[in-house]
């Protein structure tokens, strides 16, 4: 898993979103009669401008704004942010209305137009109201649910793929894209479908056992992170299961299809009940963003990875903490069961994977041989399959942790992979092979690559963005 940001500057469709939202809140708060709502007037602009730098664990300046109640706490200076009734003794008010470059809030970013700027001062005025039921809700999920903005019709350069997927059939395979997923046929790489309202980045894909969901983690980086479940056939939102304070950067379903692990930069692991939607289990254990995450074969345990530079393995019926591994030594980014449950491997900045023991957390073994971060990482039976910065795919065996096939190919780094073991008919006494095992994995460069798991042939291969022209090659001189 990597979090990637690239050069390019944002979308003319998502400024002119932005702009919009912007002067539509404007004229309401200087037009409406009715009081001002906190939830939907004030949180969309704290959690827009405010919450990449006071959102953090160890926020600037000592001042939080993850939600209501913190935000009414004074930060390092001591100077109350809000002070109901009286716009002139609040902080918050003070700051972004400076005109000094060097004490206006938000620091080194654009001023707040000035409807903004009154709409605070105005809800200020009105007596620093809070509208909501519970004043530690995080902000971003008590602003009001707006629709995602449509993806571009065509794309004019591609985008890092961050998240790859086969469908239990083996016949489809999802990837990440701007504000949208799109399906691909897997023996032509035939664009088949584009799933919208989806945020602006996605890190996780996952299909539910009996493909009938396709579970999508992501968000906008310092402002939200949400987790939706889409029916992957018709592309309609079926469920949204929360909503975070930053981007969700991993979300799997357990092997019965009836739960889905959620994890994030907000630190958290949540885990969901899928028929219900409602949030069951709350794990705030690690230090860092937690970025991957890994079901045991029955269900019972979850592992994860964070930033933080540990793996830990928790309870999957009441998110009691079992174990922790910390021979990581650095970020860990991939994680994930072997086939009988006795090792966990993990993947990350040390440019290797590592084998250890659930139940007492020893090392058993370790994969080098990569020269940049391992990002992705899955399991299946006595395989290994990872993905790396080097630009590699590679394919080791349990036993011995030997190199068995590498995927060629990729010419940037690769984020992410997946693997279907393919599918197999009886035929009287033979067992015939009616899709063989492929593995797939998406790179920097927007690239989508398919192969047979076992002699590595490609199958097919195509840049994930719906009406992207290459550039003609430059001729060598």
């Amino acid at each position: 898993m990597l979090i990637v940001e690239r050069g390019s500057s944002v979308s003319i469709v998502r400024w002119a979103l932005i702009v919009a939202l912007s002067t539509v809140a404007g004229a309401r708060a200087l037009a409406a009669d009715a009081p001002l709502s906190f939830s939907k007037d004030v949180a969309p602009i704290l959690l827009k401008n405010c919450h990449a730098c006071h959102g953090a664990p160890e926020p600037k300046g000592g001042y939080q704004v993850s939600n209501f109640a913190l935000a009414t706490k004074p930060g390092d200076s001591g100077a109350a942010p809000f002070t109901a009734g009286k716009p002139e003794e609040s902080e918050v008010l003070t700051l972004i209305s400076s005109t000094d470059a060097d004490t206006r809030m938000p620091k080194e970013a654009e001023a707040l137009p000035a409807p903004q700027v009154e709409l605070i001062r105005r809800w200020i005025a009105e007596g620093a109201k809070y509208d909501g039921a519970d004043p530690n809700a995080p902000l971003a999920s008590i602003v009001p649910k707006l629709a995602q903005p449509d993806p571009p019709a065509t794309y004019r350069r591609s985008v890092p793929i961050t998240a790859v997927a086969f469908s239990p059939d083996g016949k489809e395979i999802a990837a990440s894209g701007y504000h949208e997923i799109t399906i691909w046929n897997v023996e032509s790489g035939a664009l088949l479908r584009r799933i919208k309202n989806v945020a602006e980045r996605t890190y996780s894909l996952d299909y539910a056992p009996n493909g009938s969901l396709l579970a999508v983690a992501g968000g906008t980086p310092g402002q939200m992170g949400e987790a939706k479940l889409f029916d992957p056939a018709q592309g309609t939102l079926v469920k949204e299961l929360g909503s975070m304070g930053d981007v969700a950067y991993r979300a799997v379903f357990n092997p019965a299809g009836a739960k889905l692990a959620v994890g994030g930069a907000d630190r958290s692991i949540r885990v969901y009940d899928v028929a219900s939607g409602k949030q069951e289990i709350l794990i705030e254990d690690h230090a860092d963003w937690v970025v991957g995450l890994a079901w045991s074969g029955d269900g019972a345990k979850i592992a994860s990875a964070s930033r933080d530079k540990t793996s830990k393995l928790f309870n999957a019926a009441n998110g009691e903490s079992m174990m922790t591994y910390s021979g990581q030594g650095d970020q860990v980014f991939g994680v994930a069961f072997s086939n009988d449950g006795k090792l966990i491997f993990t993947a990350g900045a040390d440019k290797k994977i590592h084998a250890w023991n659930p139940d007492d957390g020893a090392k058993k073994g370790e994969i080098a041989g990569f020269s940049k971060e391992v990002f992705g990482l899955v399991t299946h039976q006595d395989k290994i399959i990872s993905a790396s910065g080097d630009k590699s795919v590679q394919q080791h065996r349990v036993e011995g942790l030997k190199q068995f096939k590498t995927y060629p190919g990729h010419t940037d780094a690769v984020f992410c992979v997946t693997y279907h073991p393919g599918t197999v008919a009886k035929n009287g006494d033979k067992v015939e092979v009616v899709m063989p095992a492929r593995v797939a994995a998406g790179s920097f460069l927007g690239e989508v690559r398919i192969w047979n798991a076992e002699d590595g042939a490609p199958v097919a291969s195509f840049v994930a963005a719906p009406g992207y022209v290459a550039p003609p090659a430059t001729a060598a001189k």
